[in-house]
């Protein structure tokens, strides 16, 4: 049997201090997009919860954000109170997470990391997200989710008009 990739290691044990009560699953493949492991879960797109790094002027910001969605940085930054919302590049997101992009989790981080979660993944019963690893993700509930990292509802889409 295969070593378990560290990340995935050091993930397990922080879900499982955190009360986590999902299972952590490593896929076949890497499953670093939402349609990717929603095809291999046999789930809907929109049960993945994507952990979405940004920097914010310098601080990392996290949002939990149900696979069906993308995020207006624009909007979302101005509902969140930040300047704006920039596009993490992967050593930031490595420095912030320990975690590469595709794989990032939305707990097991080095230091505490603001986050946001988006309340359509409310209608899922199961939410899936990543485990610390392209190839691992974990199941939740959105409750359990929130519970975990602190996550404050905000909605990701544009604005209405």
């Amino acid at each position: 049997m295969p070593t378990e990739h560290a990340s995935i290691t050091s993930f397990r044990g922080e879900l499982t201090r955190r009360g986590g009560t999902g299972d952590v699953v490593i896929l076949p493949d890497s499953a670093h997009t939402a349609a990717l492991a929603a095809a291999a879960l046999g789930c809907e797109v929109g049960a993945i919860a994507n952990s979405l790094l940004f920097d914010a002027g310098g601080e990392p910001v996290l949002i939990l954000t149900s696979g069906a969605h993308r995020v207006d940085t624009a909007a979302a930054a101005e509902r969140i109170g930040v300047g704006r919302l920039k596009r993490a590049d992967p050593e930031f997101v490595r420095r912030h997470t320990g975690q590469v992009i595709g794989g990032v989790s939305p707990l097991d981080h080095p230091a505490p990391v603001r986050t946001w979660i988006d309340p359509w993944l409310r209608q899922h019963p199961v939410v899936w997200a990543a485990a610390g690893h392209p190839a691992a993700v974990f199941s939740t509930t959105y409750d359990e989710l929130v519970a975990m990292t602190g996550a404050v509802e905000v909605e990701v889409g544009p604005k209405a008009d």
